[in-house]
């Protein structure tokens, strides 16, 4: 016995009774909710309407019978609940009637299940599910959007100015323009985070062109931060957590991006009286908020750059004023306190950057570049590597003027060490540092030799061994010789006969190490011939492969005066002594004559009368009476002298070396330059132009910045020494010839 088929009318009229009661349900009505028995009806209902045979599946029916009760509920029911609400009430109907749509969906679709399960899959239409959301998108959604946005907004605009709002309100309402884009984000975006963006960024653009005339740059930044704080917490709230990173940005923008130029250098409150007042909080807090924008630090790095440059290079003007008013009676001294001053902004700003900027590299390449720039100036013709080398030697010598401890000096000297890192130079220093050490070593008797050593150890650890060989080499020399010293005395105990009748100190150096001087054939008084002669028996003894050149100009003579007054002890030097000595055997002697005597070169003998005759101890009797030495000029022992000292150092002028020692870094270059580009070349066998000159200049540049041209120059030079070659076929690339 078959069924027999549901009509359609007879069918539909069944589930109108379901819809009903289902509306009522959601209209608050008093109402028993669904029994499984009404609910298993129901899904019958439709599922026999669904498999009777053509023509009475009513399949395609029943689908759109489900969209036309969406249709009327929507129509009759929730339009017109909203048309007579406004602002927040309004917003709270839709919430509530988008809640209430959603339940009648789900009840529809249970109901209506049999035809998402087959009917949709074969005709490839919108699930049930769809359907329901489309309806409400098309017939409430696309009327009250730019209403629900104005209200949304202006809500968000009331908390931002400190009101209290309804949060979960704007959650739900946000919520709606998500689920329209039924899986797709493009709804929220264009129909509500795109106008909430613009809107966004005229708020805060208003506050910052407010906030900017009349804060202090702390009290914005406080202000940002705490903006930017209530904006993530904004998202967190309601908003829907893909317009973060896009919100921030914009607040960041307005906020921080375009004032930080009049932000940072505010005349009152800017980053320099930010770092003048030491305000730590303050610039952590500009780190902060600009480490969260993308090249933001690029712009608070740049600020504090130019702020380091102002007051480095401010410190070297007021070097240079200094030298040329002679403000300072201390010779130099005006270096030294430039060299104090920096190290001492060096000490500060890195306090900031380890306290303040975590460290980040950006601002250590900022502080870098900035101590470049007025690391390499010169002050009254002085570079910037002498200066360096001559406040090491200040610190060096016995602890400078200022007696610092063992402790402050190591300190002093690792500062120096990190203060070299910015001088491009380094050779120059390293020229000048020798020359000042090899003047420390050889007249100093303070020299500590662990500070030497020490300081040397840093240097090498910092920039190589070849800055530093040379040195170490100096301070060992230094240590032999005074064996060798100990070695002559016993000699000349052991010799008694070969005793030269004056006591003698012989320095025996290592021609290499040390910086070169100035050699003369001086033709010595008998009484210092003696002693060369002795030395040179003694020494013969103890090796026959080494030759000794004397550098008599750098001897001290210790020399009796016998003055009528009384006598006086003169610490002179050699060359010093051996024109005085010539006075023994002569009361009066020529210019001519002394040059004949002595072999010396006119400059030098020029040099020391002048310190005998015409500076503080007029030892010699110049005739005629000048300041000046001329060739024609005789002179005289003077028996009236007399000083109330009874040991005094008759000092000789100055002679300025930096000509010198710049002659002997350009002479060495060079050589530095072949060097490098050997080992490169060793070591690639084959190069391109271009490469090579960039691999040189990176050896080179821990010790000097070499000139292209010159780099150039010495490949020329070391082709035609067959040290290397053009390749045939290609004129910018090198081969190595082994």
């Amino acid at each position: 016995m078959g069924c027999e088929n549901i009509e359609f009318d007879q069918g539909w009229g069944e589930m109108e009774k379901g819809i009903e009661k289902l509306k009522r349900i959601l209209a608050g009505e008093k109402e028993t909710p669904f029994t499984s028995r009404e609910y298993m009806t129901l899904y019958t209902t439709i599922y026999n309407m669904c498999n009777q045979k053509a023509p009475h599946d009513y399949s395609e029916q029943l689908y759109d019978k489900y969209k036309k009760t969406l249709d009327e509920y929507i129509t009759s029911i929730v339009l017109p609940s909203l048309k007579d609400k406004h602002d927040e009430f309004m917003l709270r109907e839709l919430v509530e009637r988008w809640l209430n749509h959603k339940i009648m969906v789900k009840w529809l679709t249970r109901f209506f299940h049999y035809l998402d399960r087959y009917f949709i899959i074969q005709k490839s239409v919108p699930a049930l599910n769809e359907v329901g959301t489309t309806c409400f998108l098309n017939l409430v959604y696309e009327d009250v959007h730019p209403t629900v946005q104005d209200i949304v907004l202006s809500l968000i605009d009331k908390e931002r100015e400190g009101d209290q709002i309804d949060r979960a309100l704007l959650k739900n309402a946000l919520e709606i323009f998500v689920e329209m884009g039924l899986g797709q984000m493009n709804r929220y975006q264009d129909d509500f985070e795109a106008r909430f963006l613009q809107e966004t960024t005229n708020y805060y653009s208003r506050k910052a062109s407010k906030w900017i005339e009349e804060d202090s740059c702390p009290d914005y930044l406080l202000k940002s931060e705490e903006c930017l704080k209530k904006e993530v917490d904004r998202v967190s709230s309601y908003l829907h957590s893909s317009s973060e990173t896009k919100l921030i940005k914009k607040v960041q923008h307005e906020l921080l991006v375009v004032y930080v130029n009049q932000l940072l250098e505010k005349e009152d409150s800017g980053i320099k009286v930010l770092f003048r007042d030491d305000k730590v909080d303050d610039l952590s807090r500009t780190y902060r908020v600009y480490n969260k924008i993308s090249q933001g630090l690029d712009l608070v790095a740049n600020v504090f750059k130019q702020h380091v440059t102002i007051e480095g290079t401010a410190f070297v003007q007021q070097a240079e004023e200094a030298t040329s008013n002679q403000a300072s009676n201390t010779p130099g001294g005006h270096e030294q306190v430039l060299v104090k001053n920096i190290l001492e902004l060096h000490d500060n700003y890195m306090t900031y950057l380890n306290s303040c900027f975590q460290n980040h590299n950006l601002f250590q390449k900022a502080l870098k570049e900035a101590f470049e720039v007025f690391c390499n100036k010169t002050v009254n013709g002085s570079p910037s590597a002498e200066i360096l080398a001559s406040f090491a030697d200040h610190i060096l010598r016995k602890g400078g003027s200022e007696k610092l401890s063992d402790e402050v000096i190591e300190e002093t000297l690792e500062k120096v060490v990190k203060l070299l890192q910015y001088v491009i130079d380094k050779d120059v220093f390293a020229e000048f540092y020798r020359k000042k050490l090899a003047r420390r070593l050889l007249f100093d008797r303070g020299t500590n030799d662990d500070h030497e050593r020490s300081i040397l150890s840093k240097l090498k650890q910092q920039f190589g061994a070849p800055l530093t060989s040379k040195m170490e080499g100096m301070v060992t020399d230094v240590v032999l010789a005074k064996e060798h010293q100990s070695s002559f005395q016993e000699y000349l105990r052991n010799n008694p006969d070969v005793h030269p009748g004056l006591d003698f100190t012989v320095t025996v150096l290592t021609t290499g190490f040390w910086p070169s001087y100035k050699w003369f054939d001086l033709s010595l008084p008998s009484e210092m011939v003696k002693c060369v002669k002795v030395f040179k028996g003694f020494y013969e003894t103890k090796t026959k492969h080494r030759k000794l050149t004397w550098i008599f100009s750098l001897g001290t003579s210790h020399i009796n005066g016998k003055f009528e007054p009384k006598p006086i002890e003169l610490i002179v030097s050699t060359h010093q002594a051996a024109v005085l000595l010539l006075f023994n055997a002569s009361e009066r002697l020529s210019y001519s004559e002394i040059v004949a005597q002595l072999n010396l070169a006119h400059d030098d003998l020029i040099r020391l009368l002048h310190s005998l005759s015409c500076a503080k101890y007029k030892i010699l009797n110049k005739e005629p009476s000048s300041k000046s030495i001329s060739q024609s000029d005789s002179f005289k022992f003077n028996p009236n002298f007399t000083d109330k000292m009874r040991r005094i150092k008759v000092p000789l002028p100055p002679v300025d070396e930096r000509k010198k020692v710049i002659e002997d870094v350009d002479k060495d270059r060079p050589y530095a330059i072949d060097a490098a580009i050997v080992r490169i070349m060793k070591s690639r066998k084959v190069i391109t132009h271009q490469q090579l000159i960039s691999e040189t200049i990176e050896q080179l540049s821990r010790m000097f910045k070499p000139n292209i041209k010159a780099i150039k120059k010495r490949i020329e030079d070391l082709i035609t020494r067959d040290y290397m070659e053009r390749d045939r076929d290609n004129s910018h690339m090198f081969r190595y010839l082994a």
